[in-house]
């Protein structure tokens, strides 16, 4: 029953509230209501097929309920295509089918868990082959590069961008944007406002000679990753000892490889342990984990944190002053991990561990995600583990402030589908703010308070991240950011 309170006392009620908000110097709060579901970003796969990324596609499949998938398609690179020989022997492009088929074998214990898995009808009209007869090869029109082209084209009205990212070569990308600017060359600058390219690498000659000179002066957002090696097959050479054991044998036969369906059987392995998933960053950059790395990729997230090198082209943070960006192609012949693969001395150990961090101090989160999604491939929906839900008591995530103003954080309505308990962790994330002080700010209670270093100056940026992990099995999380914009 709804109880009505006499006007007095409701004026009462408002007068102490008032009176706090003056009396105190803590920035006053209020609840937001409960957020609609995220809107799924629009993603194009192009892959070479190589081992690593026949893994990654197995991860892909699972997180394929976050993403709205518009194209999966075979490419070529400098080092498979058709034709190739021994190593560079092309995987035969059937492959992918094959994985949708065994995805289809798990697909309705899919559901269980989330409605917004696609069909494997749906991920099937999807698929295309792309250029994949040579090393770079980008002038022949494919039916894969027509397809690029006819989504990057579409009138549709949907102000969602188009995430496209290259596991293996640029080549069919590049053939699909010479269709457009031969074809369509007044509808460049709007295809180009709708993309953002996530490329492991330049694994061939395509972009340095196609697409930088006829696309990059539109300013596309440009992530070219070297940080993706730690999750390839240099792993257990670069990994920290804290997050290896997620990637050993034990863990990945225990929670991945043993009783979970027709698509992890499929997971190419090594002997039982993690062999590579060199491509996963790319999506693992799309995901709605509430990092908000979308937005820039200066922000870092589970994909990885890059800075801008040039237009609105990112790459990794330099390891030192020793190294310098490409002036041209960017991959494995001048690639900053393969530098430093084989460094044994510790100070070198040291800055090759700090220079991975953006994309392994995740890796353990990521892990335990896959983990839960291969349980849904064979659990109900009691039996498995799902994602808390953050929700923060701030009307907006991106918030003004001055030196040594308190500003009230409050997660405790967070949920948890399951009802398992929540652990919540703040912490401040130095390397994505503009700040450089010495401040540091980290907190394990529901609800805190942050207070805005003394030493802050106008139009510093500070990161702060919310964390908040379940008790499940296995234990799953999700974040909420908020940036701070100091003023004066």
């Amino acid at each position: 029953m709804n109880t009505h309170y006499p006007l007095p006392l409701q004026v009462c009620f408002l007068l102490i509230i008032l009176l706090f908000a003056y009396t105190s110097d803590v920035t006053a709060v209020y609840y937001s209501r409960p957020t609609s579901q995220t809107e799924k970003t629009r993603v194009i796969v192009t892959t070479d097929g190589e081992a690593d990324d026949r893994a990654s596609m197995v991860r892909f499949l699972l997180s394929a309920n976050e993403f709205d998938v518009k194209g999966i398609i075979n490419s070529s690179s400098q080092f498979h295509w058709e034709g190739g020989k021994g190593w560079n022997a092309f995987h035969p492009v059937e492959w992918i089918r094959e994985y949708i088929e065994y995805y289809g074998k798990v697909y309705p214990n899919l559901l269980l868990h989330d409605k917004g898995y696609p069909s494997p009808e749906y991920l099937l009209s999807k698929w295309k082959v792309g250029n994949i007869k040579g090393d770079g090869e980008y002038r022949e029109r494919t039916e894969g590069a027509q397809f690029i082209a006819k989504v990057l084209l579409a009138e549709d009205n949907d102000p969602r961008p188009i995430w496209i990212q290259a596991w293996g070569g640029c080549n069919t990308l590049a053939s699909a944007l010479k269709i457009i600017q031969e074809d369509y060359p007044e509808k460049m600058e709007q295809v180009a406002a709708k993309m953002r390219l996530f490329l492991i690498w330049e694994q061939d000659k395509a972009y340095q000679e196609y697409i930088r000179p006829n696309w990059e002066h539109f300013q596309i957002p440009t992530i070219i990753s070297d940080q993706f090696d730690c999750m390839a097959y240099i792993w257990n050479k670069v990994l920290p000892a804290s997050v290896q054991p997620f990637f050993q044998k034990e863990w990945m036969t225990q929670h991945i490889l043993q009783g979970h369906g027709a698509l992890c059987d499929a997971y190419p392995h090594k002997k039982g342990a993690f062999n590579a998933e060199g491509d996963t960053p790319a999506f693992l950059h799309s995901l709605p984990t509430g990092l908000r790395n979308m937005e820039n990729p200066g922000y870092g997230g589970w994909g990885g944190r890059y800075v801008k090198v040039r237009n609105n082209v990112w790459m990794d943070p330099q390891p030192s002053s020793d190294y310098s960006y490409p002036t041209g192609q960017y991959g494995f012949d001048n690639s900053w991990s393969k530098m430093m693969e084989h460094y044994t001395d510790t100070a070198q150990v040291a800055m090759r561990t700090r220079y991975f961090q953006p994309l392994w101090r995740w890796l353990d989160k990521v892990q335990l995600d896959f983990a839960a999604r291969a349980d849904w491939c064979v659990k109900d929906y009691a039996s498995a583990n799902h994602h808390p839900v953050v929700n923060l008591n701030l009307e907006s995530l991106d918030l003004s402030a001055q030196p040594g103003e308190k500003i009230i954080l409050d997660a405790s309505q967070s949920q948890d589908p399951d009802g398992d308990l929540l652990k919540f962790h703040w912490w401040m994330y130095p390397e994505a703010s503009n700040y450089k002080g010495n401040f540091c700010f980290e907190s394990d209670q529901p609800k805190t308070v942050f207070s805005v270093p003394q030493d802050a100056r106008p139009e510093d940026t500070i990161h702060l991240i919310c964390e908040v992990s379940d008790n499940g099995v296995p234990s799953l999380t999700r974040y909420k950011r908020i940036i701070i914009r100091v003023n004066h």
